[in-house]
């Protein structure tokens, strides 16, 4: 009886210590920041300039802005993923460039060689400072600018169009909410006790009425499909929902492939372009 109780108590210590590890280092789990070096924008997109984004709390971001075609070209803040930096992003970038859309990638705090660390609360302060650069400095009208968020990104943007409604809403790849996707790969653990950042896109997505196009892979194996059909399912104003048979998360055709794009350039055109 003695050896049962204390073997249950080993137990329960080890499982205390485990929980405790993984609250203390949860971000590590959710965010995988690349330092770089992130090249110059104008060595991986034509046309490209290097520009510094501020933050509310005073921090410098670097970004990347390529300008459309003239004044009035449609904008695309593009939120990335929790992965890398934004030269990744540099062949989606060419592609809505070359269909005549200005676009604006940025790293979040602790990203790219960015100053800070991430959490939910920095990375709405950073998607902001985005924004009001491009309104302030780019000059781009606020019926002109769509939000691209990629997975982790699509939880940035549903925030951000709470506050402020863009033209258009592209959401690729998007969870349900943080606790659910981290639900889906850690089953043994109480993860919705242990979150400090939630990303309720679902919740928060049912509030922005703007058109919004979901896309997703059908064979996605770190976001599950239905997820992204959740979110989409819950789209006060849901325009499309665009599945790729046979797409895992991170494959080419969901970063810059001829169905991502088009959806993009299909919400333009929708939302006001001459």
């Amino acid at each position: 009886m003695r050896s049962a109780l204390r073997a249950a108590l080993v137990v329960a210590l080890l499982l205390a210590l485990l929980v405790g590890l993984l609250w203390a280092v949860q971000r590590r789990l959710v965010y995988l920041p690349d330092d770089g070096p992130v090249p110059a924008a104008a060595d991986a997109v034509p046309g490209g300039r290097d520009v510094r984004l501020t933050t509310a709390d005073g921090l410098q971001l670097g970004a990347w802005f390529v300008p459309g075609p003239d004044a009035g070209a449609p904008a695309v803040l593009v939120a990335n993923g929790n992965g890398g930096h934004r030269g990744l992003r540099a062949p989606l970038a060419r592609a809505l460039s070359s269909a005549g859309l200005a676009v604006l990638l940025f790293d979040y705090r602790g990203y790219g060689g960015n100053p800070g660390s991430p959490s939910e609360e920095g990375l709405a302060l950073d998607v902001r400072a985005a924004r009001n650069w491009l309104l302030e400095e780019a000059g781009v009208p606020a019926d002109r600018l769509l939000y691209y968020g990629e997975s982790l990104g699509c939880a940035v943007v549903t925030g951000l169009a709470l506050e402020h409604p863009p033209a258009g809403l592209v959401l690729r790849s998007p969870f349900a909410d943080l606790a659910a996707v981290g639900s889906h790969h850690y089953p043994f653990l109480p993860v919705r006790l242990l979150l400090r950042d939630r990303y309720p896109v679902a919740e928060q997505v049912a509030a922005v009425r703007v058109p919004t196009t979901v896309v997703y892979g059908g064979a996605d194996t770190i976001v599950p499909p239905e997820q992204s059909r959740r979110v989409a399912d819950a789209a006060a104003r849901l325009h499309r929902r665009v599945e790729v048979p046979g797409a895992d998360h991170n494959d080419a055709v969901l970063l810059d492939g001829p169905a991502l794009v088009d959806a993009v350039v299909e919400l333009a055109d929708l939302t006001g372009r001459d």
